[in-house]
């Protein structure tokens, strides 16, 4: 072995030690600390919510003290006045504790979400408040206080409370975990099984994105140990129960599509008699998606009708309402910031602010898409064009190297406001109006331009089915770096799957993707 491979290996061994030390560490005492902080706060913003109740006026800011001190809410449980409320007092905490361990609330591992956390913590809190009430209203303090009458307003302010602060609780806590994650704490042990394309996706994917609480260790080669990517190759399949052993693996992904059913049984068999190690599949997108389907029936037969749109009918018109009533309120709320752009733009150079072009909509209907110009005026496309027939034709050197899909790297026609427009997208805001004509939804697939679609083939016109979008799931989950054909799986997902529910986790995820410049 030479003295430059001795070097690399050296350095791939303390690279490994390195992850070996600071992947993991013991969660269960920062989840007991969790339990305890919010047992607390149940009993505290239940103290909270009695003391509001039983004041007759709005509070001063002497009374707000007394009634937000601990000392203060201590001192209201050894009222005489409070015992109806004490049964209910030593019981809430352990709902609450309980509501939140359903809603798997002190779970640490893994990828997280602030907005399902919050939808989280309003299921657990209207669960533990939902509770309370049946007890109080039902069992009466174990009928020593049946004549009493509970005040509903304490119920309801507890509520409020509670959901305030725990809210704030977990935005706290996760805050803390992408702390830890950036110093490559609190990150699940993981290998990569395979080789390939569809593996080094999924390296880029988890090793660029230590918020996701995976840390990547290397991978396990079906037969042969070539390397995959940046991460070194740790055995073979028939090594595997070894492999998880040496590095404690607590995740396995599995990316090669040709191991033989058998054989991976066997391999996961192996290490289960050991070790409880969880394994994940990773399917090629397409693949994975179910037929869209319909369950119907003719007679006496039931039959499964295929190909079935989840965005027709009834959906297609609530879908249309939620974007004029997004799009509206977008308009009127920024029409002072639309209004300050526009002179920017036409101060900074010469030409008209809002730059029209033709775009391609649902079922292949042109209409012109409005933007904010970025541009010098009468600049030529054909840079543009080429890099996307490049990237369409399957050429990843287009949008590779962490390249923004569609835009032309270090590009001179963009002008020094409309590359500050293009990173905060507010080049995109003129399109809300394109959203009111109808020619486009608030969440939809990237609206592609002619020349584009001219290269698509028949299944990439598929994204054609549905209204283009301002903003869309690629754009939102960080993989505007992907090549084409994966974005187009992706948007093709989006129509398979499409809900009310992923339309708003889209919308409500675009404003931290900005930020992030993740939609640029």
């Amino acid at each position: 072995m030479s003295a430059a491979a001795e070097r690399e290996e050296k350095g791939r061994k303390r690279a490994l030690g390195r992850a070996e030390r600071t992947a993991g560490f013991p969660i269960w005492p920062f989840q007991w600390l969790m339990v305890g902080c919010d047992w607390f706060l149940s009993s505290y913003c239940f103290l909270i919510a009695y003391r509001l109740r039983a004041l007759r006026h709005w509070p001063g800011a002497s009374e707000v003290f007394l009634t937000l001190n601990p000392i203060g809410a201590i001192a209201i449980a050894g009222a005489n006045d409070f015992r109806p409320y004490s049964h209910l007092f030593l019981i809430l905490p352990v709902l609450s504790v309980a509501a939140f361990r359903y809603q798997r609330l002190y779970d640490l591992k893994g990828e997280f979400s602030f907005i399902d956390d919050f939808v989280k913590v309003f299921k657990a809190t209207a669960l533990a408040s939902l509770g309370i009430i049946v007890i109080a209203f039902m069992y009466r303090g174990i009928f020593e206080f049946r004549e009493f009458s509970y005040s509903r307003g304490v119920f309801l302010l507890d509520w409020l409370a509670a959901l305030i602060a725990f809210e704030a609780s977990r935005v706290i806590v996760r805050s803390i975990q992408i702390l830890l994650r950036r110093k490559s704490r609190n990150l699940i042990r993981s290998v990569i099984v395979g080789d390939g394309p569809l593996a080094e996706l999924c390296i880029a994917e988890i090793a660029t994105r230590p918020r996701l609480g995976y840390r990547l260790l290397g991978t396990v080669a079906r037969e042969s140990t070539k390397r995959t990517g940046s991460l070194p190759v740790l055995g073979t399949l028939d090594e595997l129960p070894e492999v998880l052993c040496a590095h404690d693996i607590e995740q396995v992904f599995i990316t090669d599509q040709s191991i033989a059913p058998g054989r991976l049984f066997e391999s996961i068999m192996r290490v289960w008699r050991d070790r409880p190690v969880e394994f994940s599949l990773v399917p090629q997108l397409l693949d994975s998606l179910p037929s869209k389907t319909d369950i119907d029936q003719i007679g006496s037969l039931p039959m499964v009708k295929l190909f079935q749109e989840p965005l027709r009918g009834p959906n297609r018109l609530i879908k249309r309402s939620i974007d004029v009533l997004v799009a509206g309120l977008i308009l009127i709320l920024l029409s002072p910031l639309l209004t300050l752009l526009y002179v920017l733009v036409r101060l900074e150079s010469r030409g008209p602010a809002i730059f029209s072009q033709e775009r391609v909509g649902m079922d292949g209907r042109v209409f012109r898409a409005h933007k904010f110009r970025t541009m010098h005026a009468g600049t030529d496309e054909g840079t543009h064009s080429v890099l996307m027939t490049r990237a369409i034709k399957g050429d990843h050197d287009a949008t590779g190297d962490g390249r923004l899909f569609g835009k032309v790297p270090n590009d001179a026609r963009v002008t020094g406001l409309g590359k500050w427009l293009r990173r905060a997208s507010l080049d995109e805001l003129p399109q809300f109006y394109n959203v009111l004509k109808g020619e486009m939804s608030v969440v939809g697939p990237r609206p592609p331009i002619e020349y584009e679609v001219e290269h698509y083939s028949a299944w990439q016109r598929k994204r054609l089915d549905v209204k283009p979008g301002i903003t869309g799931l690629w754009q939102v989950s960080g993989r505007n770096r992907l090549p084409f054909e994966k974005m187009i799986e992706i948007d093709v997902y989006y129509i398979e799957h499409w809900s009310l529910w992923l339309d708003l986790v889209i919308m409500l995820k675009t404003l931290p993707a900005v930020f992030r410049r993740e939609t640029a």
